[in-house]
């Protein structure tokens, strides 16, 4: 009898009778409900800017023993005081889905299948390919006049650029390749 009545001295419903309350603080919860805690509780915080569109919404990015645990918009943002577009709330998974990609897939000219590269394997071959071009196409002078470009190469920026990023593209791209065609879609 004493083991039923201790069972029934933690439900709730007995302990919110029995202590005359509303049922709407402690003794509406369960001793399971009380241990539970949120799965932030003692993660460090780093404050950080959506990586999409350039708006620039304020994100908390909620991190443990160098593992993610969460992101989430920033409730001190003066831009977007806490909320996310559903791109923005969606960050965590960009970054933690089991299906993302790791490697670059790459399909050499003429070949049938696609073949897995490392990214730096990857990123040194536009870079060659980049120097190539321009190397091939860059205009010096165009009637004796100073021209310094080249039309061969293009850029188009993606939304998940900053503001930040999108000015060094265009100062490395502009007077560093002679690049002129540049753009991003964000903008259009």
């Amino acid at each position: 009898m004493t083991s039923l009545t201790t069972l029934l001295s933690k439900w709730p419903l007995v302990r919110q009778i029995r202590e005359r309350a509303d049922g709407t603080g402690l003794e509406a919860m369960s001793d399971k409900t009380r241990a539970t805690h949120a799965r932030i509780d003692d993660a460090q915080v780093a404050r950080s800017i959506c990586p999409y569109c350039g708006v620039g919404c304020g994100q908390l990015i909620f991190h443990k023993d160098g593992k993610l645990i969460s992101i989430e918009g920033d409730p001190e943002s003066p831009i977007s005081r806490g909320h996310l577009c559903p791109k923005g709330a969606d960050t965590y998974e960009l970054h933690t889905h089991p299906g993302r990609l790791k490697r670059v897939k790459y399909r050499r000219p003429h070949s049938r299948r696609w073949e897995q590269l490392y990214l730096e394997t990857a990123m040194d071959m536009i870079a060659d390919r980049v120097w190539e071009s321009r190397e091939r196409t860059f205009q010096e002078t165009r009637d004796g006049e100073p021209l310094m470009q080249t039309t061969a190469i293009a850029h188009l920026g993606g939304a998940t650029l900053d503001n930040e990023e999108n000015y060094l593209i265009k100062k490395l791209f502009t007077a560093g390749l002679g690049m002129v065609c540049l753009s991003n879609q964000a903008r259009i």
